[in-house]
C-alpha cells in the first residue's frame, strides 16, 4: 500500500476550508475563530497530519538548525563537548546536525558547502588535522554564522572556542618542577596543529620561568598517537645517559603508551619518571598507575560553543565576528605523579 502523508491540502478540502484558513488555524491566528481552530485541530489529529517543519523554516528563512562538523565523532574528548552542544542546544530550541570529516580537508569542505545549501542557520567547525587550505570556511564564513572550536586555526576572522592550551600546559609542567623533576621530555605531534604547538609553548614558558634548560633530545615528535610511535620514542629517552625524570604528553593516548613503554622496561613510575597527560579521558583512571592529567571541560565548551552561535544568529550582522574564547582547565593529580 503506498503511504500518503495528510496534507494541509486534504484538511482543507474535507472542511471545506481555504488551505490558507486552515493554515492560519493551526498557527492559531487571532483572525481566524475559536471554533474554527477547534475544527481545524480536530481533523488534523484524525488524520495524524505533521507539519512539515522544515518547509515552514525555510518560508521564515530560519531552520533553527545547527551544523556541527567534527574530525572524529569518536574521539573522547570530542563526545563530551557534542553532549554539551545537545543539551544546550535542546534547552535553547534548536536542532544539531552532525558531521565528521576523519580529517578529510576534502570532505570537510564537501560537508561545508552540504550544510550551507541546507539552510543551517550557523555552523559549528572543528578543523581537520590535515587542513591548510582555508579558502571553504572563508568562503562559507561569507554566507553563514561560523564559529570554530577545539581543532582551531588563528588565520580565520571568527569566533573561536578553545582551551587555554598555553596556560594548561604551563600549569602542568611547572607541577612537575615544583616535585622536584629538573629534565621534562615532552611528546608533541609531527604535524604543527594548533593544539599542539600551543601546548609546547605552555611547555617551554614553564622551563624558561623556573631557568631550566630546553633540551631538544627530550622534545620528540610522533605521528598522531600511533602506539609503536610512542613506544619508540619512549625507549629512546630511556636509553639516554642522562634521561629524564618526567614525560609530557600532549594527549592521553599518548601518555597511556608512555606508561605501557615504561613498564614494558620496569621503569619505576613515578620514582624514576612521571608522567602527565592531556584531555583526562576516561582511560587515565582505568591504567596503572592511573594518570595525572589536564582535564578539559568539553562539556562547558559545548554549551559556550552553542549559546555564542546562536548569539551571532541573532544578532545577523553582515560583517564578522573575530575573537577567542578561551576556556579555563584543571590539572587533576593521580598515580603516575607524585
Amino acid at each position: 500500500m503506498k503511504r500518503q502523508s495528510p496534507t494541509l491540502k486534504k484538511i482543507a478540502s474535507n472542511l471545506k476550508l481555504s488551505v490558507s484558513t486552515v493554515s492560519r488555524a493551526l498557527n492559531d491566528n487571532k483572525t481566524i475563530s475559536n471554533s474554527t481552530k477547534e475544527k481545524v485541530k480536530k481533523e488534523a489529529e484524525r488524520l495524524n497530519y505533521v507539519p512539515n517543519v522544515l518547509a515552514k523554516n525555510f518560508r521564515n528563512k530560519k531552520m533553527n538548525i545547527i551544523g556541527v562538523i567534527v574530525p572524529n565523532i569518536t574521539h573522547d574528548f570530542t563526545t563530551t563537548i557534542l553532549k554539551g552542544i545537545f543539551i544546550e542546544s535542546q534547552e535553547l530550541g534548536y536542532r544539531t546536525i552532525v558531521s565528521e570529516t576523519n580529517d578529510d580537508p576534502d570532505k570537510e569542505q564537501k560537508i561545508l558547502e552540504e550544510m550551507t545549501q541546507f539552510g543551517v542557520d550557523g555552523i559549528l567547525l572543528s578543523l581537520s588535522r590535515n587542513t591548510t587550505d582555508l579558502s571553504p570556511i572563508l568562503s562559507t564564513l561569507q554566507k553563514k554564522p561560523l564559529i570554530i572550536f577545539d581543532k582551531a586555526s588563528d588565520k580565520v576572522p571568527c569566533t573561536q572556542i578553545v582551551i587555554d592550551e598555553v596556560a594548561a600546559s604551563f600549569n602542568a609542567v611547572e607541577y612537575l618542577i615544583k616535585t622536584g623533576k629538573k629534565r621534562i621530555a615532552i611528546i608533541k605531534e609531527v604535524q604543527n596543529s594548533f593544539n599542539s604547538e600551543r601546548r609546547y609553548q605552555g611547555y617551554v614558558k614553564a622551563l624558561k620561568k623556573y631557568n631550566l634548560p630546553i633540551d631538544e633530545n627530550l622534545i620528540l615528535k610522533i605521528d598522531g598517537s600511533c602506539i609503536n610511535d610512542v613506544r619508540n620514542v619512549t625507549f629512546q629517552l630511556i636509553n639516554f645517559k642522562n634521561k629524564p625524570d618526567a614525560i609530557f604528553c600532549i594527549t592521553d593516548a599518548i601518555a597511556i603508551g608512555v606508561i605501557k613503554a615504561l613498564k614494558e622496561k620496569s621503569i619505576a613510575i613515578p620514582d624514576d619518571v612521571s608522567v602527565v597527560g592531556f584531555s583526562n579521558s576516561g582511560y587515565s583512571t582505568v591504567i596503572e598507575p592511573s594518570l595525572t592529567s589536564v582535564n578539559q571541560p568539553g562539556n562547558q565548551m559545548g554549551r559556550v560553543a552553542i549559546k555564542q552561535i546562536i548569539e551571532e544568529i541573532n544578532n545577523n550582522d553582515e560583517f564578522v565576528i573575530s575573537k577567542s574564547i578561551q576556556i579555563k582547565t584543571k590539572l587533576i593529580v593521580r598515580e603516575s605523579t607524585h
